[in-house]
């Protein structure tokens, strides 16, 4: 076995040092006894070496590893101990758990294919499609036979109209319970809940406070009746304004209208006057000097 594992990785080496240009895909079939669990890999450029009792790979340059559970893609991969039991990733990382259906993104991962605990770091993100959670931090460890995943700094957890903040925090998978501590809130649509500790049942929405419990909730109905009435009040204030408008508009038009009366009243007056002149013969002009 210790010869096949310095066969393989002469070769490996001598592929790197070649600088190989595409990136390649490597099966280590041999190399691991045949019950262990199978690892499919590719990078750029690849440096190892092998001893009895350690082994240790680094793939750089769009590396990528495939274990039966773990998909990996980064920057630089390493891979080291008996059997490749550890995986180490550094820059650009994301992949996904095929078990459990976690998808995640982060600066730094190590992963211990052994205990299958992963520990993603520096600008976590991780999401549970199978039941719509995301979860942004600075630190989760993810146990993936217990499903659990320990969440620290700057956490941030949301599902559904729930948005999860605090310093430290549990998420259970399979229970789909939620434990969190220091600074605990969790924000509902408009009603806001704070403690010391925070429990949320995801399933059923039941929250449990404890420890300095402060919080606020909106009463839809009486929001819904304030905001019906504030749009009343606001169509009553227009049709108001449009009324006033438009009697301001029938008075300007009626004083038009009476102007308008007056000046053909005064004309009416001084007419008979001129008609009677030129009667008597006289012409207009004449008639005024006889009558000043």
């Amino acid at each position: 076995m210790t010869m096949i594992r310095h066969f393989f990785c002469t070769l490996f080496c001598r592929i790197a040092s070649f600088n190989c240009a595409t990136a390649f895909s490597l099966m280590l079939l041999a190399a691991l006894p045949l019950y262990a669990e199978r690892i499919i890999f590719s990078a750029n450029s690849m440096t190892g070496t092998a001893g009895n009792s350690s082994d240790k790979t680094t793939l750089r340059g769009n590396a990528y590893v495939l274990t039966s559970s773990m998909e990996i893609s980064a920057d630089a991969i390493t891979m080291s101990g008996k059997d490749f039991r550890y995986i180490e990733a550094d820059g650009n990382i994301s992949g996904k758990n095929l078990d459990t259906k976690m998808e995640f993104t982060c600066g730094k991962l190590s992963y211990d294919r052994e205990t299958k605990i992963a520990t993603l770091r520096d600008s976590v993100h991780l999401d549970d499609t199978e039941n719509n959670v995301t979860v942004e931090a600075q630190i989760i460890e993810y146990n993936q036979d217990t499903d659990t995943a320990i969440i620290q700094i700057d956490i941030t957890l949301k599902q559904k109209d729930n948005v999860c903040k605090s310093m430290y925090a549990i998420y259970r998978k399979k229970a789909q319970m939620l434990e969190l501590s220091g600074n605990s809130q969790i924000t509902q649509g408009e009603d806001t809940f704070r403690a010391q500790e925070i429990t949320l049942n995801l399933d059923t929405q039941e929250i449990t406070l404890d420890g300095r419990v402060k919080g606020s909730v909106v009463d839809n109905k009486n929001a819904t009746q304030d905001k019906e009435m504030h749009e009343e009040s606001a169509v009553a204030s227009d049709l108001e304004r449009t009324s006033n408008a438009e009697q301001n508009e029938t008075a300007e038009l009626r004083k038009a209208d009476e102007a308008q009366e007056n000046t053909s009243s005064t004309q009416t007056q001084t007419m008979p006057h001129v008609e009677n002149a030129e009667q008597d013969g006289e012409s207009p002009d004449t008639a005024q000097g006889a009558a000043s």
